[in-house]
């Protein structure tokens, strides 16, 4: 199919570009670069072996999202786009409404005015809030703690919404528990602008030396080391659950919800003395204070993907860690 994959120049869009050109779809990626650079159109072009059309734009510009799905014999989309930083959206929540609700609802009146009625979205583990019982399955109750999580709860309402009202609709949400890592050939991975909010660019900045110290944040939750835990999957699994859902869409009636995520739990601590075991990189790191809005433990049951989906999460932590470093290593920021 043609896809149009929103935010498709960022971390993870970009690594779901390659599984969707790797499973024989078209991506035509939308992007206005606020949070990743037109350079990646480089990187993709040389794993892909071809050119793959990027258009610069803004996801709240429905005339522009009109004109693009009426022009490109589009199939469905695969929306990625939006800001993603739970302290960022607590400090300045008007930018998230607008961006995640209001470019969602341009983007799906565009769709509807262009009959383009089947879309993957990115959605979050934030949407269920603090865990009730854990592993966490898509039947967990949703509560969204902070206005990130709250943003991405009122999209998947909104999309549940015209599902019910029109059975044309097609809509799978994948709910992400913690994806870092990068691509195995080292071209593409995470390297956000300005300060990272993840964790994982954070540990690479660190390691390499374009960082004192790295800030853990909070060792005094109820984990066994007192550092928040959290379900780490690498981001190229992360992207074939995106070409699974894909595929399964024909046939979703309505709307359907879907975790990626490993069903296991890794602290801060751990992922630290994996990353130096793994790498031989020395991480300094201090304790901080607990980020508003953070919860202490967070991790998926995937079953439902692994049994809809035939999808599972492959890559264990030492390998999210080596393809990190890889990528860093060999685009290591200038100045």
């Amino acid at each position: 199919m043609n896809i149009l994959l929103t935010g498709g120049a960022g971390y993870i869009g970009s690594h779901v570009a390659v599984s969707l050109l790797q499973a024989g779809h078209t991506p035509i990626i939308f992007d206005n670069f606020c949070n990743s650079s037109p350079s990646v159109a480089d990187q993709l072009n040389e794993l892909a072996g071809k050119a793959i059309k990027i258009v610069r734009g803004d996801i709240r510009d429905a005339a522009r999202l009109r004109d693009l799905l009426g022009s490109d014999e589009l199939e469905a989309v695969v929306h990625l786009a939006g800001l993603k930083a739970v302290s960022e959206s607590i400090a300045d929540p008007l930018s998230y409404y607008t961006n995640n609700v209001a470019g969602t609802l341009a983007l799906l009146g565009a769709m509807e005015a262009t009959g383009v009625r089947k879309i993957v979205f990115s959605s979050s583990a934030t949407v269920y809030g603090e865990p009730q019982y854990l592993p966490i399955d898509e039947k967990h109750p949703k509560q969204a703690v902070n206005p990130y999580g709250q943003t991405k709860l009122i999209c998947e309402q909104m999309m549940s919404d015209l599902a019910a009202a029109d059975t044309r609709w097609q809509v799978s949400f994948l709910r992400y528990f913690n994806p870092i890592g990068a691509h195995d050939s080292g071209l593409i991975g995470e390297d956000p602008t300005g300060i990272p909010n993840n964790l994982m660019p954070l540990v690479l900045r660190t390691a390499l030396g374009e960082r004192d110290c790295l800030q853990v944040f909070g060792n005094d939750y109820p984990t066994p080391d007192g550092t928040a835990v959290r379900d780490y999957i690498h981001v190229v699994d992360l992207a074939d659950g995106h070409v699974a859902a894909l595929d399964a869409l024909g046939s979703i009636v309505g709307a359907q919800a879907y975790n990626l995520g490993t069903g296991h739990g890794t602290s801060v601590l751990e992922l630290l003395r994996t990353f130096e075991h793994a790498t031989g990189a020395k991480v300094n790191h201090a304790v901080a204070a607990r980020r508003p809005g953070d919860v202490a433990t967070l991790y998926a049951s995937a079953d439902e993907a692994r049994a809809k989906l035939n999808w599972t999460a492959k890559r264990r932590i030492e390998e999210m860690c080596v393809d990190s470093w890889r990528y860093a290593t060999r685009n290591r920021r200038r100045g």
